[in-house]
């Protein structure tokens, strides 16, 4: 059975390589999207402690009673940032931490909401990760990467509340829609439409203008929730990565067409039984080469999407 997460050596190298490549990272810094919703956005690199793990989107959205926010950031000093920029943007508290799905980059941060009360909502389909012992490893690596920002005090948050399908939200006069869309990205994939703002958060569905981060991802049900979320009448999407989306269906659409590409070509490369590098080297990625990040990321989403088309041959 597949776990849908990054091998341990795997990631800690890519951290490693993120050290050399990011910049310190600054504060967070809302952005307005629609009336009463902001977001953050990270830096277009691998989590470092250069950039503090700042590398992931979030996103708030103000109603009457309080503030609820969508990903915690990648540290618990992002997190208390982001809150202290809440504050001075809304003049309100954090109620609710809704998480579209629990890599650390969107995660990190939880605690720091979860000690000033707010209440955290997410997938069930999380806490097969949580409780496992990959989990707990790639915490003991962040801690030895991302010191000193991870370090022995930070801890793995699980939700207040889990959910198991759609479910609907009414927080303060506002309606939000929580959609599960895993196992794509993640087993817990979550995302949440706002319907009457046209604000859909995609979390890491969407990686918008840099190649998508594969790893071990069902990617073939990836592509079935972005059609999925191709049916929402979104004015405005909020990705995982990567700046807000003013134009919906095209950003959706790019994810998706890496996807099947990365399907088709390691998928008959899988058939023909073609060695992945001879396969990997004939292949014309031109339309993707000169995305943020495709060096560091397309021949890892290649080789593991070839090892998963490999699976489906035998």
């Amino acid at each position: 059975m597949l776990m849908f997460r990054w091998p341990l050596l795997l990631m800690t190298a890519l951290l490693a390589l993120g050290g050399h490549a990011a910049a310190q990272s600054s504060r967070p810094q809302p952005e307005p999207v629609a009336p009463g919703t902001w977001m953050v956005q990270g830096v277009s690199a691998l989590g470092s402690s250069a950039n503090r793990n700042f590398i992931s989107n979030a996103a708030f959205v103000a109603t009457r009673d309080g503030v609820v926010v969508f990903d915690a950031l990648g540290s618990p000093e992002l997190a208390k940032e982001l809150s202290e920029e809440i504050a001075r943007v809304t003049g309100q508290r954090v109620t609710h931490v809704i998480v579209t799905h629990y890599h650390a980059d969107h995660i990190y941060g939880l605690q720091f909401f979860k000690d000033a009360g707010a209440q955290v909502i997410a997938h069930r389909n999380a806490k097969l990760y949580l409780n496992s012992e990959t989990a707990q490893q790639r915490l003991k690596a962040s801690r030895e990467e991302l010191f000193p920002f991870i370090d022995e005090d930070t801890r793995l948050v699980p939700a207040d509340r889990w959910i198991d399908g759609p479910t609907t939200l009414e927080i303060g006069g506002v309606s939000f829609r929580l959609q599960p869309a895993g196992p794509a990205h993640t087993p817990e994939d979550l995302v949440v439409w706002l319907p009457d703002r046209r604000v859909l958060i995609a979390g890491d569905l969407v990686f918008r203008g840099r190649v998508p981060f594969v790893g071990q991802a069902d990617s073939g049900h990836w592509i079935e929730a972005l059609d999925t979320l191709l049916q929402f009448d979104a004015a405005v999407i909020v990705p995982g990565h990567g700046p807000v989306s003013a134009s919906a269906r095209a950003d959706l659409q790019l994810t998706r067409d890496y996807l099947v590409y990365l399907r088709r070509t390691m998928g008959e490369a899988a058939r023909n039984m073609d060695p992945f590098e001879e396969a990997y080297a004939k292949t014309d990625w031109s339309r993707f080469d000169k995305l943020p990040l495709f060096g560091v990321a397309n021949r890892i989403n290649a080789y593991n999407t070839y090892l998963l088309m490999e699976q489906s041959v035998r």
